[in-house]
């Protein structure tokens, strides 16, 4: 299926939330070391085009730590199914919202978005003057077993509560991963 033809691309915020409730445990070890093409969803056109609506999203073993932990691509925009073009900054792959790929217990999470794993951007590294410290990710198969198709959604811990944002994506599995960044700062 081409990435245009996903049924949940267009759906509304509630569809896509009942989706993530419902959705299916992700095994780590099933996505370590790979790729996905993310497509923002439930944002509104206006946002999009000041920001992206693809990315790509990595998940990497760091064989120092032992963690799983990830960054995001900015991507040349070519369309949902055009050639994934990684943008480049220095020479390398422009990336950006370093994360680790945790379980959710022990961590503040909306109710119901503990089924999957969770990208949790307070331990990737990130500047302690970045936002995006504060986003959490839950992160879910659409279909059990298979980590092809993930569904994602964005919320912020303030240590105290938990708001979602409209922000939800779609990460369809490209292939092995081809570069490993170097976190923004020294992780533990």
């Amino acid at each position: 299926m081409a990435v245009s033809d996903h049924p949940l691309l267009g759906a509304p915020r509630a569809t896509l939330h009942r989706h993530l409730l419902e959705g299916h445990r992700v095994e780590p070890d099933a996505i370590e070391n790979r790729c996905y093409r993310g497509v923002s969803l439930g944002l509104p056109p206006w946002v999009e085009r000041l920001s992206w609506k693809t990315f790509r999203k990595t998940f990497h073993r760091d064989p120092r730590t032992g963690h799983l932990r990830g960054w995001n691509v900015r991507m040349a925009q070519t369309g949902l199914d055009g050639p994934a073009e990684p943008l480049e900054k220095n020479g390398k792959p422009f990336t950006f919202g370093h994360y680790r790929v945790v379980e959710p217990a022990g961590h503040r999470v909306p109710r119901g978005c503990d089924r999957g794993l969770l990208i949790h951007y307070g331990l990737g590294g990130n500047g302690l003057l970045d936002p995006l410290r504060f986003m959490r990710d839950p992160l879910v198969a659409l279909t059990e077993g298979s980590v092809e198709v993930l569904l994602g959604w964005s919320y912020i811990d303030l240590h105290f509560l938990t708001p979602g944002t409209p922000s939800y994506f779609l990460l369809f599995r490209e292939g092995p991963l081809d570069f490993v960044a170097d976190p923004p700062r020294e992780v533990r």
